[in-house]
């Protein structure tokens, strides 16, 4: 049985109304008992309200850890999940909050039990575009991912972005993660329709999950934001304002008077495009994969890992989606092609 946790917010219950046109029946979870009652009565569905510190997972098989910040809510879901016998999964994109669940590898082994952070659009189809060209340059050096997004966006991701821009992230070199500033380089890229400019997304996750699943040492990411946005990740000047806590009150205030997430036109209509590029000294492969608005990518990814979870489909510890279930699990997926670049 599969749980859905954070199933009342924009995210986590459109993952649930995927789910369950996938034909999944989720238990819907998270702590506002009158919401889930709604959703569940809605979709004639199972529900539990219950905080991160007092989990109820008897009977669940594998849970769906939907609830940012994933800082706060992955270590306490992911203890209980050991502790329960309960393979835990999660939508976070980012490499510090990855790196929270991958400190639990050994436990998880132990057990016998799989934690997958990451089964979202912020790393599935990522990742399984990087494990593709991978396996065309076996003896690769370089790994070089990208990502444009065409459609609205949710109040938590806006917020994670804004309140991330005053951070630094990362990059790969060496197989070992190097502080980097958001915006530092830039570059060129065609997913498929002339190139764009491209950023340095620091925070990616795919700096952890494409190590493991292509064993590539040298790896960097990029995002094809708007111009205004590309500005402020490169304006260091303002980065201290980003940081302030008057400034974040501010943001805070602004997104709570912004749509939840996007549109069903928005959903409808959107589209996504990631572009990798494998490399050494003699070859460079690079490919491009088109799909869906990045929610409704987001619950196709999730209820797919899920499925296969559920089936018996897993391997035990920290595992990485094209890891486990090979490059060609987003081709699976209704709307998503892939291409040569």
């Amino acid at each position: 049985m599969l749980l859905i946790y954070g199933a009342t917010g924009y995210t986590g219950g459109l993952i649930a109304r995927i789910a369950i046109e996938q034909g999944l029946r989720p238990v819907l979870a998270g702590r506002n008992e009158q919401k889930l009652r709604s959703l569940a009565a809605q979709w004639n569905v199972d529900y539990r309200a219950f905080p991160l510190d007092a989990p109820q997972l008897d009977g669940i098989t594998v849970l769906l850890n939907c609830a940012g910040p994933f800082q706060m809510s992955s270590r306490l879901l992911v203890e209980a999940c050991l502790v329960n016998g309960v393979h835990y999964t999660d939508i976070t994109g980012e490499v510090d909050e990855i790196e929270i669940v991958r400190a639990y590898d050994a436990d998880a082994q132990a057990a016998g039990l799989m934690l997958m952070p990451g089964v979202g659009f912020g790393i599935v189809p990522t990742d399984c575009l990087a494990r593709h060209v991978a396996t065309q340059v076996p003896d690769a050096t370089h790994l070089v991912l990208g990502f444009e997004t065409v459609g609205g966006v949710s109040q938590g991701t806006l917020g994670t972005l804004v309140s991330n821009l005053h951070t630094d992230g990362y990059l790969r070199q060496s197989g070992r993660l190097v502080n980097a500033k958001p915006g530092q380089k830039k570059r060129r890229i065609d997913f498929g329709d002339g190139e764009k400019a491209a950023i340095l997304n620091p925070w990616r996750g795919d700096l952890v999950t494409a190590y493991y699943s292509t064993g590539i040492e040298n790896i960097e990411t990029y995002a094809a934001f708007p111009g205004a946005l590309q500005f402020l990740m490169r304006a260091r000047w303002l980065h201290g304002l980003w940081g302030s806590a008057p400034f974040q009150r501010i943001l805070r205030w602004l997104f709570k008077r912004l749509p939840a997430g996007p549109s069903a036109k928005e959903l409808s209509e959107g589209h996504t495009h990631i572009w990798a590029q494998a490399s050494n000294d003699q070859t460079r492969i690079a490919a491009r994969l088109h799909g869906p608005e990045a929610y409704r990518f987001t619950g196709l990814t999730a209820s797919a890992v899920a499925t296969r979870i559920l089936a018996g489909q897993f391997e035990s510890g920290f595992q990485t989606p094209a890891r486990v279930y090979d490059a060609d699990l987003v081709l699976s997926l209704p709307g998503v092609r892939r291409e040569p670049a």
